[in-house]
């Protein structure tokens, strides 16, 4: 058995190695290329997309979508294990709650890049209409930023508290600010309690929470009477392919952060099989809804729906559809009912295909359904008939995507993944290490 120094030696954040520098650095090169596409676009104009009045979100919004997708692993499943209190998800909670509060920020920073002209922001709020679901999205993005935010600080606060101490000596500047963030925490039976209540009511508010920026995505998008989003079924619809799609992006993290900083003695081969099955219930949840959404209907589909559905099944959009249904929903979820296939390495595979089938899927939900408008397109050039993003749109949108992975490193190099309190209590590991005390 470990004793509490060598758990703390193993779960104190590192410096990064020679390949975390270099992952960092390419991150940030893909930011800096995409900022230079983003104004770019601001100085030209939306004429360097390809979108037009035919396609009005694109690329974007269906990244937006991926991205509110994936938070919902954090605010809602990590919230229900944290109320369940099941020791096992202790090593893997604060990892999901980092990719959380990483998603929902970029979701929001990607509503304002689609909005083309960021300077009238302010305007969402002033002349807000409270029956626009648009509004109800602008008011359940920053709430749900502030309730992700939390969820991962306040747990964290004996952690922090234990590294103030631990850099005392080796690096100063870096102990006294864990030792600001840290909010004085003492480890007194007042100061748990209240950390506890807080994080209870933190975590039961984040679930509806959770759930109703799932739905009010849905609803936007059922609400504009479109052939292929007019549909009862989108709330439900969206909320298990987030399912799906988070749990996805947390194997994926999960076998990295494993691999990288050698945490198989704390993150084993018991939580990805209990991932693994997470991820089939998951999948088939989704799978029930997407035969409701596009088998039922092609028995029962007026004129307008059958030529948008026969548009995905075999149509130009066929080889994207099948993708995402196949290589990002039939597959893993077939792999994963087999043992060997809820091993780490396996897993990491699945939860790739996952993430990416995730992603194209926003993508198909999105972009088919505005270029089938209520009225033939007619009168206007034929680039306007078809989408498919510009440059600057797959520049912007991979610059995203890396500030998402950016922030989720650099949360990673400098808080404890694996809670250090919270593991030492579960083994029964008491404080030895008289250096580190105050």
């Amino acid at each position: 058995m470990k004793n509490y120094d060598t758990l703390l030696n193993d779960l104190v954040p590192k410096k990064f190695s020679k390949r975390g520098t270099i992952w960092t650095s390419i991150l940030i090169i893909i930011i800096i290329i995409g900022i230079i596409a983003y104004i770019d676009q601001i100085i030209k104009g939306q004429v360097v997309t390809n979108m037009r009045d035919y396609a009005l979100w694109g690329i974007y919004i269906s990244n937006f979508v991926f991205f509110v997708a994936t938070s919902f692993v954090g605010s809602v499943t990590v919230a229900i294990l944290r109320l369940t209190n099941n020791e096992w998800r202790t090593p893997i909670v604060r990892i999901a709650e980092i990719i959380t509060l990483a998603t929902i920020v970029m979701a929001g920073v990607t509503i304002m890049i689609d909005m083309a002209r960021p300077d009238r922001l302010l305007n969402l709020f002033i002349y807000a209409r409270l029956q626009s679901p648009i509004t109800w999205d602008v008011i359940i993005i920053p709430t749900s930023i502030a309730l992700s935010f939390l969820l991962l600080y306040f747990p964290l606060l004996p952690d922090l508290a234990i590294l103030k101490k631990h850099f005392k000596t080796k690096s100063p500047r870096l102990s006294k600010l864990y030792g600001k963030l840290s909010l004085n925490w003492r480890g007194s039976v007042a100061q748990k309690a209240l950390q506890t209540k807080s994080i209870k009511i933190i975590a039961l508010m984040i679930i509806p929470v959770g759930i109703l920026l799932q739905t009010i995505d849905a609803w936007l998008f059922s609400t504009t009477y479109r052939i292929g989003w007019d549909s009862t079924n989108m709330g439900a619809y969206f909320i298990s392919g987030a399912f799906v799609a988070g749990v996805g992006a947390l194997i994926t993290v999960i076998y990295v952060v494993r691999r990288v900083r050698k945490l198989e003695d704390y993150i084993t081969e018991f939580h990805f099989d209990k991932l693994g099955k997470f991820l089939v219930l998951a999948c088939l949840t989704y799978l029930y809804f997407n035969i409701n959404e596009y088998l039922i209907p092609i028995f029962t589909a007026p004129v307008e729906e059958d030529i948008h559905l026969r548009t995905l099944v075999s149509g130009e959009y066929a080889p994207l559809f099948w993708f995402a249904q196949i290589v990002g929903l039939l597959l893993p979820m077939v792999l994963l009912l087999f043992k060997k296939g809820r091993k780490p390495f396996p897993m990491f595979i699945i939860g790739l295909m996952v993430v990416v089938g995730s992603w194209w899927k926003r993508y198909i939900i999105v972009t088919p359904t505005l270029l089938h408008p209520f009225l033939p397109i007619e009168g206007v050039p034929e680039s306007w008939h078809h989408y498919f993003p510009s440059l600057h749109e797959w520049l912007i949108t991979f610059a995203t995507l890396a500030m998402a992975l950016l922030i989720i490193t650099l949360l990673i190099r400098y808080i404890p993944v694996i809670p250090i309190q919270r593991t030492a209590d579960e083994r029964g590991l008491l404080e030895t290490n008289k250096n580190t005390e105050s």
